[in-house]
């Protein structure tokens, strides 16, 4: 599903280049939960941004779906992050002042789906995520799970390929995040590809594959104490 060969990214910071990724190598099978950890500065960010097709390798090859990511349009990344790809980020990203079912309807409908349609798919996916009755609640009427769970139905109602998490439990209490990482196993036991990144190993201990990032470059083995 996800193929990363010798991928490179530089970025300049003043007058200094900085390599942010160095011929990272990295693979995710369809159905895989990957966790990929790292401390701050390691490069996991711009890992996220190449894998959620924010952002382009400078060398290297990367394949999502057998679709050549270097050589894709503007317009073409933009397409396979709508249609192939749900985020779930750490500050949630909801719309202040767009209701619970509001902010799960948004995407769908700039997927062309009708009204109609999003509203009755956004209330299904509200209530897989336990918040059958908080659909006319602002995020901030809503806890900081219940935020989180808006921000995964969001993700979900759009029948994305992968979930790519960034930090979903980093703006929520232990107990909390707990609850919110149950409900992504609970996702991939039901054959959901997820892709995590977090700098919290036990969070990272939790899930199938661990992938630790340090400079830039990647291993299978850990490499920094948190």
């Amino acid at each position: 599903m996800i193929s990363m060969k010798e991928v490179s990214k530089t970025y300049l910071m003043g007058d200094t280049e900085v390599k942010a990724l160095d011929k990272v190598n990295f693979s995710v099978e369809k159905g895989e939960f990957v966790a990929i950890v790292g401390p701050s500065g390691s490069g996991k960010s711009t890992l996220m941004n190449m894998l959620g097709c924010l952002d382009v390798p400078d060398s290297g090859e990367y394949f999502l779906d057998g679709i050549d990511i270097n050589n894709s349009s503007d317009r073409e990344l933009a397409r396979i992050r709508n249609h192939k790809i749900g985020f779930v980020f750490q500050n949630f990203n909801l719309l202040s002042k767009l209701n619970a079912l509001e902010n799960v309807e948004v995407p769908l409908m700039y997927k062309g789906m009708s009204a109609k349609q999003s509203r009755k798919l956004a209330y299904e996916y509200l209530e897989k995520v336990g918040l059958k009755d908080r659909e006319k609640h602002t995020p901030k009427e809503l806890s900081g799970g219940q935020q989180q769970r808006v921000a995964i139905a969001r993700a979900l109602a759009c029948n994305p390929q992968i979930i790519l998490a960034d930090e979903p439990t980093g703006a929520l209490d232990q107990k909390t995040g707990q609850e919110i990482i149950a409900m992504l196993k609970e996702l991939n036991q039901n054959g959901q590809t997820i892709i995590l990144i977090t700098h919290d190993t036990h969070i990272a201990q939790q899930v199938n594959r661990q992938v630790n990032i340090i400079d830039g470059q990647i291993s299978d083995e850990p490499r920094w104490n948190h």
